[in-house]
């Protein structure tokens, strides 16, 4: 990576002062968001390398939450759940991410990964606004039952505190315009219990379409005053984080799309919140060296199986390459490779002298989707209550979505 500018012969001051969550102090107050299939131990131990040395700030200074997996699944031990809760020895703290609509799961998966010291961070879904889990109550959809949210975060912040872990809820403004949710969500985790609140601007009929509301985030900081507010949603770059902290007061951001294919973003982030303004620009020479090192690390968490790794890295290309002189062939060719040797060999036809192509490289990552009607169990929206069978309907609503 090329190195930031000097530093100014005078110390900056700091944007927003370190993070705190219960027992841990975040440094940079930025936080990764969840995205599954993306941030695992791989691509979260790529963020934190950067800024190790030579640069103005430190990528490990942020928290780094891992994908999501359900309660369940935690629960019942499955295989490649365990693998997704695995940390580097060096990471810390250490941050799972649940997905639950049934509080005795959520107690137990709580419960296991406190008694079993698997992390020092539990971070509670209720934002994703994916069809097959809204449809089953969970996800954005859920905090419009308040009984079963607050159900549901208690029994986590309950089981968090035996080990001293916080619990954070992340959630969106609601179920779509109509059907609000993240004033009332917030206040009622804030009164279990928990040591933050994210909200991410949009609702769950948009998906990821249209701009984030930064407006919500700012009465969000408004209305919660006993614990930190985080801003998620629309962040591209250093300059929009800092943006958001100062249109809307956020005590720190949340970053997901943003840095797909820039795990570099966060080592900006934390200059930039750190007073900085130094940024990191790597040619493509550097960028495809990172590509590189995240192959590597994506074979080390598939065990050495250098063909899973590959095909996981294909989706990875687009963002990395963004902006940059690739040429249609060898981006065709890059989205097809099968071994460590193939990519050696494709990124050998790239000049790695190329620049950073600035405004080409910036902006939205990933899809953004458009409006829907969001799919929920039936006369969801009838009461803010459970009724018997959504109950009965939501304990077995966990057994039929995946991630792990």
């Amino acid at each position: 990576m090329t190195a930031p500018p000097d530093a100014p012969a005078t110390t900056p001051s700091p944007v927003l002062p370190p993070l705190r969550l219960g027992r841990h102090t975040i440094t940079s107050p930025v936080v990764l968001a969840p995205m599954a299939g993306i941030t695992n131990l791989a691509f979260r131990r790529l963020c934190r390398q950067y800024g190790a040395a030579g640069h103005a700030a430190s990528g490990a200074s942020s928290l780094y939450v891992n994908e999501m997996v359900t309660s369940r699944a935690v629960v019942e031990r499955s295989p490649e759940t365990m693998r997704l809760l695995e940390h580097d020895p060096d990471e810390h703290p250490r941050s799972v991410q649940l997905y639950s609509v049934d509080p005795t799961a959520t107690r137990l998966a709580a419960r296991l990964i406190a008694t079993e010291d698997r992390a020092d961070h539990i971070d509670l879904n209720f934002g994703c606004p994916v069809p097959k889990v809204t449809r089953k109550g969970g996800g954005a959809a859920l905090p419009w039952k308040r009984d079963l949210f607050r159900a549901i975060v208690g029994a986590a912040v309950e089981e968090g505190a035996r080990r001293d872990i916080p619990v954070t809820v992340k959630m969106r403004k609601g179920i779509d315009d109509e059907h609000l949710t993240y004033l009332e969500a917030a206040q009622i985790a804030v009164d279990e219990g928990v040591a933050a609140v994210s909200l991410h601007g949009r609702t769950a009929a948009q998906a990821y379409s249209g701009q984030a509301d930064w407006a919500a985030i700012r009465l969000l900081k408004e209305t919660i005053t006993s614990v930190p507010v985080l801003g998620n949603g629309d962040i591209w770059s250093a300059e929009d984080a800092l943006r958001m902290v100062a249109e809307t007061g956020c005590d720190g951001v949340v970053v997901g799309r943003g840095c797909l294919g820039r795990p570099w973003l966060f080592t900006d982030l934390a200059a930039a919140l750190a007073g900085s303004p130094a940024r990191v620009r790597p040619t493509l020479g550097e960028v495809t060296a990172t590509l590189r090192l995240h192959a590597e690390h994506l074979t080390d968490f598939y065990g050495g199986d250098e063909l899973r790794a590959c095909r996981d890295i294909r989706k990875h290309i687009a963002w990395y390459l963004k902006g940059f002189p690739a040429g249609s062939s060898v981006r065709n060719q890059l989205a097809l490779v099968d071994s460590l040797a193939a990519l050696d060999g494709l990124i050998a036809t790239l000049d790695p002298d190329v620049p950073w192509p600035d405004e080409a490289a910036d902006g939205p990552r990933g899809r953004a989707g458009s409006p829907r009607t969001v799919a929920l169990p039936e006369n969801w929206l009838r009461s803010r209550e459970l009724d018997d069978t959504q109950a009965a309907q939501v304990a077995q609503a966990e057994l039929s979505v995946s991630g792990g």
